[in-house]
């Protein structure tokens, strides 16, 4: 039957070319935008370079102190991570570092935008970097003061060109020169949690970190476990502490701080009252439904012309017996073949539009691509597409008189 209704609609197809072409272009379309939509998204959430053990790890990225009619949030300062942080037993290690901040460089007369952070040693210990040469610097070398660091492979290429290796040159940023210790594969800008271009540090930063005594600062933490199995305990352990905290002002009455998982410490607002992973579903999920709504409508109003032309077939066929349920059953089926070859063109479209993507200088390194939950997606919105632009026209059908229809025709 299958087999019959397949070759119907294709019949049906090459009726009216022109109303075919706009639907399969208008499908064509729509899905198209999903699929580059849908690989961002998966780049976001998947990307594991360099936490490639986010099992095992908890990220602390926000604090937030709050009172009647007052809040203060930010990320979490150095004192906070070291006198705190550093106190929790169930870690079986714990880094420290800084959100990036943008420097300028010359080299040649040439402007070169460089996004710094500090760290400690333990961050290369934890984080699994790709090092193309050399090797992170070591807490011998924190605990010195030396003046080393680690570049991204981009920067590399941006400060010293073709040089083959790099490691013992020097690096100038801010009017201070720096010795190489190692190159690593550029963390793509999606990631931005751990993306930067120039590693230092923490004993370099030219602000007394130890001085500053609140809770809220530049910094961010990330907890390892021994196991997957022991983070649910390492994550109540965090709880207990910050529980515990005094408040810094007598304004303040909350304090809120967590150690999450990967997905929510990316999309946590430091606004304890505006869930990031709310505010990302629900863009989505309306961005989404704006995309397939209105071009649905648009195919529901050909798809029910459609119906019109075809008026006599369906009365010629309700005569014979045909039941309103299978007529329906089958417009439905039709319209959803020609979803699915919209999909498959969508596909090739795809493709490009992610060619072009990943050669346009939108983010660093950023590098879409199609894989099977991309594809799922597509097979999703295909579905989707086909039944929302197919039930009302396929209920309408079914409506349909017997001598209405022939006389229609």
């Amino acid at each position: 039957m299958l087999v019959n209704y397949f070759k119907i609609a294709i019949a049906v197809l090459k009726r009216r070319k022109f109303f075919t072409f706009i639907s399969i272009f208008v499908i064509s379309f729509t899905i198209t935008i999903l699929m580059v939509l849908a690989a961002f998204v998966d780049k976001v959430v998947s990307e594991n370079y360099p936490d490639r053990n986010r099992s095992r790890l908890l990220y602390i990225t926000t604090f937030e102190e709050s009172g009647p009619g007052s809040m203060n949030s930010g990320a979490l300062s150095f004192y906070y991570l070291e006198r705190y942080v550093k106190s929790l037993k169930r870690p079986a290690k714990i880094f420290i570092s800084s959100r990036h901040e943008n420097t300028n460089t010359y080299v040649n007369n040439k402007k070169i935008t460089v996004s710094y952070k500090y760290t400690d040693a333990t961050y290369w210990e934890v984080l699994d970097h790709d090092f193309v040469e050399g090797k992170p610097f070591t807490a011998q070398q924190l605990a010195n003061g030396e003046r080393v660091a680690v570049i991204s492979e981009d920067l590399k290429k941006e400060y010293f060109g073709n040089m083959p290796s790099v490691v013992g040159q020097y690096i100038e940023a801010d009017d201070v020169r720096y010795r190489v210790s190692g190159v690593i594969r550029t963390v793509p800008s999606t990631n931005y949690l751990f993306s930067g271009d120039l590693f230092l540090p923490y004993t370099l930063s030219k602000i007394d970190l130890r001085s500053n005594k609140d809770y809220r600062g530049n910094f961010m933490g990330v907890l390892e476990a021994a196991s997957s199995a022991d983070v649910p305990a390492m994550k109540a352990e965090y709880e207990q502490m910050a529980a515990r905290l005094p408040m810094s002002n007598k304004m303040y009455t909350n304090i809120y701080t967590h150690a999450d998982n990967y997905l929510n410490a990316y999309l946590r607002t430091g606004n304890e009252k505006k869930s990031g992973m709310q505010i990302a579903f629900m863009t989505i999920s309306i961005f989404v439904l704006l995309i397939m709504l209105l071009p649905a409508m648009n195919l529901v109003n050909i798809n029910v012309t459609r119906i019109m032309e075809r008026s006599s077939e369906i009365g010629v066929r309700k005569a014979f017996g045909a039941s309103s349920k299978v007529l329906a059953g089958q417009f439905i089926i039709e319209n959803l073949i020609l979803t699915l070859l919209s999909g498959v063109i969508s596909v090739v479209l795809s493709l490009i539009a992610l060619q072009v993507i990943n050669n346009a200088p939108l983010l660093n390194n950023l590098h879409l691509s199609l894989n099977f939950n991309v594809l799922l997606v597509t097979l999703l919105a295909c579905l989707v597409f086909g039944l929302l632009s197919g039930v009302y026209p396929a209920w309408r059908m079914s409506r349909m008189h017997v001598v209405d229809a022939l006389k229609a025709s």
